[in-house]
């Protein structure tokens, strides 16, 4: 006579094939009704439905014996796990972190207490695919008649998209705390910057009315000073106006032009690490666009790739135009990227020691060029160092175009030296 072993609502007759399933209440060996009564094809059919129903499942289900051999799995938990014979061997291939460590003594645990078990565990099949996260639960199975367990079932459930969608809750809620922060401090920047700029423009126009001889490098620094006091201000003006969803403006000018100015804001900073800033611009016209933004994002990629080469080294820069799109390059000699560079796109993720940066900045790059419509990339360089490419449609910037007189001066400077330096190309 078959034995018959009850996990939940399934019953499965050992001694018949591994199709050989039927619902808790069956009992192909002993069936309480009527010969006459009872059709003909049921025994048959039940199985086949069972079967049909757990290869259907979602989730994967492996059925194991008390030797932990594995008698049994769906189709989902032969997409899910790798081939193996043995359920330790198969979740020791997949799991790449989790709190068990010993997972024989896990599963033994299950069947010689009789209790249920459930973990989750962060898993990957190859280095070259992504992780994902599944919630894992053990139960034992039991011998229809004698009660003793025989073996046990593994169902595992992908919650990859569920932890993602937690995540990314966690992080708006961050971000919007991190946003009305911003549109405060913001606002209480404005007043005291409006003052600035005002007393600078006074000096400006004192020194224009003076008609005495005034070193040339005072009128310089002045401006230059108008010049990010005026970025500062159109920064501000963006936070305040993206927390009231108002339309924005921004001054316009070349991507040259903007590459320009972002390593000019930062050649100071480059000169006290010991990079060496190399500029290399197209030379074609170049379509107009609306600054800040790419300033901002430009900037925050030169500031990455300083700090990336503490014991200085070089910096490219690049601008390029195809026949579709604006394509923006920073290429450095640093320290290089994590393995996988998708997590430095990531909101609060930073490989910086603690203090020196929020996490923030390439998240906000990305969402900056995403508004364009175009793409940030990033990846790791031979032998040293990191790449990010920016590319930009040019369908949707701003229409227009300068001429070459009017792109940034582009005179060769001197080589760049060991102690920093940029040098235009």
């Amino acid at each position: 006579m078959p034995r018959i072993v009850r996990y939940g609502n399934i019953q499965r007759c050992l001694d018949a094939t591994p199709a050989s399933f039927a619902p808790i209440g069956y009992d192909m060996s002993r069936s309480s009704a009527p010969a006459a009564k009872a059709p003909s094809k049921s025994p048959a059919i039940l199985p086949d439905v069972f079967e049909l129903t757990l290869q259907a499942l979602p989730c994967a289900v492996v059925v194991f014996d008390r030797r932990l051999q594995i008698t049994l799995r769906n189709d989902a938990a032969r997409h899910l796990f790798p081939e193996g014979d043995e359920v330790p061997a198969v979740l020791s291939a997949v799991a790449i972190e989790s709190s068990y460590e010993n997972w024989e003594a896990e599963l033994r645990g299950v069947l010689d207490h009789q209790r249920p078990h459930s973990f989750d565990l962060t898993g990957r099949i190859t280095r070259d695919q992504p992780e994902f996260f599944l919630h894992v639960a053990v139960n034992p199975l039991r011998d229809g008649d004698t009660g003793a367990v025989t073996g046990g079932v593994l169902i595992a459930e992908d919650v990859t998209g569920r932890i993602g969608m937690e995540r990314r809750l966690a992080v708006s809620e961050r971000l919007a705390a991190v946003g009305k922060l911003a549109a405060r401090v913001a606002h209480e920047l404005n007043n005291p910057l409006d003052g600035i700029l005002r007393f600078t423009n006074l000096a400006l126009r004192r020194l224009g009315e003076s008609g005495a001889a005034v070193d040339p490098k005072i009128t310089e620094y002045l401006e230059h000073s108008r010049s990010g006091i005026l970025r500062m201000r159109d920064i501000i003006s963006s936070l305040l106006e993206f927390s009231r969803t108002a339309p924005n403006t921004f001054e316009q000018a070349t991507i040259n032009r903007i590459a320009e100015d972002a390593v000019t804001a930062l050649e100071g900073r480059a000169q006290e690490a010991g990079v060496s800033v190399v500029c290399k611009f197209h030379q074609n016209d170049m379509p107009v666009v609306r600054g800040t933004t790419l300033f901002q994002v430009f900037c925050n990629l030169i500031k990455n790739a300083i700090d990336a080469m503490p014991e200085g080294g070089t910096l490219v820069v690049t601008t390029q135009m195809t026949a579709d799109d604006l394509i923006a390059t920073f290429e450095d000699t640093g320290i290089g990227l994590p393995e996988n560079s998708e997590q430095i796109f990531e909101p609060f993720f930073t490989t910086k020691a603690p203090g020196k940066g929020t996490g923030l900045g390439l998240a906000v790059c990305r969402e900056l060029i995403e508004k364009y419509g175009g793409t940030i990339t990033a990846h790791n360089r031979q032998p040293k160092g990191a790449m990010f490419v920016v590319t930009v449609p040019i369908r949707n910037l701003s229409a227009g175009h300068l001429n070459r007189s009017a792109l940034p001066t582009t005179a060769k400077a001197a080589a760049p030296s060991s102690n920093g330096g940029t040098h235009r190309e």
